[in-house]
């Protein structure tokens, strides 16, 4: 995975222009988005919130043996149909079959299975992806954590995403009066906005960059 080529620069300029009040919301790890996004360093969460930068603080729990055991029962399986990936997110797991749809089947199985031996957890599903983590945590809640605290106390959010996992986000920036901004067409969706591809955020993630206050003036790079 790649940042296309200046995008960190007008994400830099929307932070700054912001007062710093622009956040990345992920299922990725933290340390994955601050490799993906260096040198910039943004107000996060990761793991659907189970990691955040900015807002109220949380504590990411150990994973349990039974994660361990699938995540070995899932490598196995996943030996079988090159192509699929077994992502480890430390106290969360993500099996992925966009690589490999024959897999859907086997690994979808394997952690239902397990799903009741860990105590606490839920299955989320996305875009041909089905992830175990704890329970507790989601965008939606994540977004609300930030939006209690500053520099994003008293703003009205905007929030956009492309996956499943992002409707808990849409729903709580609507609750908060704010803009959700589905990325595609699939239905049905809390979002009420739309935008059609990654080709068309990054132009308006520009455009609205070089609106911003002073931004033009100071001939910074968006």
């Amino acid at each position: 995975m790649r940042v296309p080529p200046g995008l960190i620069e007008t994400l830099e300029s929307l932070h700054a222009g912001l007062g710093g009040a622009l956040a990345l919301v992920s299922g990725r790890r933290l340390a994955f988005l601050d490799a993906l996004f260096a040198p910039l360093r943004l107000p996060a969460a990761g793991l659907h919130g189970l990691e955040r930068r900015g807002g109220t603080p949380c504590a990411l729990p150990s994973p349990p043996p039974a994660l361990d055991a699938l995540r070995e029962r899932a490598g196995a399986l996943s030996m079988r149909y090159p192509g699929a990936v077994v992502e480890d997110k430390g106290a969360a797991l993500a099996l992925h079959w966009r690589g490999n749809p024959a897999a859907a089947a086997g690994l979808r199985a394997l952690a239902e299975a397990a799903l009741g031996e860990l105590s606490g957890y839920r299955l989320q599903s996305g875009d041909q992806v089905l992830e175990l983590r704890p329970e507790g945590a989601d965008k939606g809640s994540a977004i609300l954590a930030m939006l209690d605290a500053s520099p994003f106390l008293g703003r009205r959010p905007v929030f956009v995403g492309d996956d499943h996992t992002d409707e808990h986000g849409f729903a709580a920036v609507r609750e908060r009066g704010g803009i959700a901004v589905l990325v595609g067409d699939r239905q049905p969706s809390e979002a009420r906005h739309r935008l059609p591809d990654a080709s068309a955020v990054r132009a308006w993630l520009t455009d609205g960059a070089a609106r911003l206050p002073g931004l033009r003036q100071k001939g910074a790079r968006a």
